[in-house]
């Protein structure tokens, strides 16, 4: 029998007296397993949440970074070429698909009139993949990412379509893809926290910190959030007049005080837990500064992310703090551009010729710059990139076109992108219709994508598992399929 690793499942395992009375219904196997598998090695999991845990099969990537473009992409004006788009725009769908139900099947019913894409595209690369104008820079990497095209979400309303692809669900308390991932493989970083999130430096996107919570996991599981300006993480600064001498002082003594309180609370892993958090805060106070200064960055450097203009520099700064996070062992970033629903998020209702324009503008260089630096480090090959929206963009629009037309939301047709790792670049999967409204041939559902993605973090999504109220939970919930055309 395949046993997982216990630090996967330990609601299953380590079982108090009261936990034990209330599984003693569901057979002795368990019992019996935990005590082949042993007490002490599960406790010293349950005591450091963070430590290193082997992973259910090799994988060369061992961190994640995962570009999160808050609002709805339009796919069909960055990386699916329609021309079928073009020829009808301004009327109808000449070939509505089958839509068995939902609010895009309901808006098919309605007069509608097909909005081109206002801009050129271009093939590059070996793999002669199709991109669009606006993204000049990662054009270049072209062949080192895989697309994954028409993915499907369960619901296209901005708050759920962003849980759905952050935490695996439309409701809020599951925890985050890093948190799960997170609890799976541990931290081999002791000096900075294991899951980072860099949002946007103008604000926090649709849901906050839902997006980067750690739901019914334990807390050491939770996203730190990265401040642009300032201390960089909440009430990290020592206060004032009180020195780092006076400081260690203070937390040995409480160590010693909490391990006191331990010792007759054998099985109370939430204290453990606490205790590290403590030394966890002490050394974050060197190597958190140490990390957001840039001041020792190359020129050239900078100058590679957008650093050197305005319009880049915000995405620039969050993309070379990743590349730095990386080198640093912190095993999960998730980066995000957007700030809720308006002008600063992809959510281009209206004129998504000014809109697409403006964002791609101000993230093409950053990630591309990213990606080139990661790979002339040696750090592309153990880092998997991810880049993911919460839905995709409507081909037509309801009523008139107008002068300005812009696109509604669809959650049939997500367009994402991977590289890094054991990703094989050029490759795809997944196709959309002629105009972009749904996929064609068997649907892929995001939790194909985050069994993709923890197969290629060397996690076997169906073994990552927590028992909560009663039910033995995992990101993908029902299970997914490895996306294998994409796996080099």
């Amino acid at each position: 029998m395949n046993v997982p690793h216990p630090a996967f499942q330990p609601g299953l395992f380590g079982a108090t007296r009261r936990e034990f009375l209330g599984r003693i219904f569901n057979g002795f196997g368990a019992l019996a397993l935990e005590n082949l598998l042993g007490r002490e090695s599960l406790r010293a999991a349950e005591a450091d949440p963070l430590a290193v845990r082997i992973a259910h099969r090799p994988r060369r990537a061992k961190q994640c970074i995962f570009l999160f473009m808050g609002g709805g992409v339009s796919q069909m004006d960055s990386f699916e070429y329609k021309p079928a788009l073009n020829e009808f725009h301004g009327r109808p769908i000449p070939r509505v698909p089958s839509i068995s139900s939902g609010e895009l099947q309901g808006r098919l019913t309605f007069p509608h009139a097909c909005v081109g894409s206002p801009f050129r595209f271009q093939r590059y690369g070996r793999s002669g993949r199709y991109l669009s104008e606006l993204f000049p820079h990662l054009a270049r990497h072209v062949d080192d990412l895989a697309f994954i095209h028409g993915i499907q979400v369960d619901n296209q309303n901005h708050g759920p379509a962003t849980l759905h692809v952050t935490t695996g669900s439309t409701f809020p308390g599951s925890p985050s893809v890093g948190s799960w991932i997170q609890y799976g493989l541990g931290s081999p970083n002791q000096d900075l926290p294991g899951y980072v999130v860099i949002q946007d430096p103008r604000g926090a996107p649709t849901n906050g910190t839902a997006a980067w919570t750690n739901g019914f996991l334990p807390a050491a599981y939770q996203g730190t959030l990265l401040r642009p300006t300032g201390t960089p993480i909440v009430d990290l600064a020592r206060p004032v007049g009180v020195s780092a001498t006076q400081q260690r002082q203070e937390f040995d003594a409480l160590a010693w005080l909490n391990r006191q309180h331990l010792v007759n609370r054998p099985d109370a892993s939430e204290l453990e837990a606490r205790i590290s958090a403590y030394e966890l805060a002490f050394r974050m106070q060197t190597a958190a500064p140490e990390l957001v200064d840039l001041a020792g960055e190359p020129e050239h450097v900078k100058s590679l992310y957008g650093l050197d203009n305005p319009r880049t520099s915000g995405f620039g700064r969050q993309c070379l703090l990743a590349r730095r996070l990386v080198e640093r062992g912190v095993r999960y970033t998730l980066l995000v551009h957007g700030v809720q629903i308006g002008s600063h998020s992809w959510d281009d209702h209206g004129d998504v010729k000014g809109g697409m324009t403006k964002h791609c503008g101000e993230v093409d260089l950053p990630v591309a710059g990213l990606l080139a630096d990661l790979k002339q480090r040696g750090l592309l090959e153990e880092t998997l990139v991810v880049w993911s929206s919460e839905m995709g963009r409507t081909p037509f629009v309801n009523g008139k076109l107008g002068d300005k037309p812009g696109r509604d939301h669809n959650g049939h047709a997500l367009c994402m992108w991977m590289a890094g790792g054991n990703v094989k670049g050029g490759s795809t999967a997944g196709e959309t219709d002629d105009f972009s409204l749904r996929s064609v041939g068997n649907p892929i559902h995001i939790r194909d994508v985050h069994a993709t993605l923890l197969h290629l973090m060397g996690i076997d999504d169906e073994h990552l598992t927590w028992l909560h109220a009663g039910r033995v939970r995992k990101l993908t919930d029902i299970g997914g399929q490895v996306l294998e055309q994409i796996l080099g």
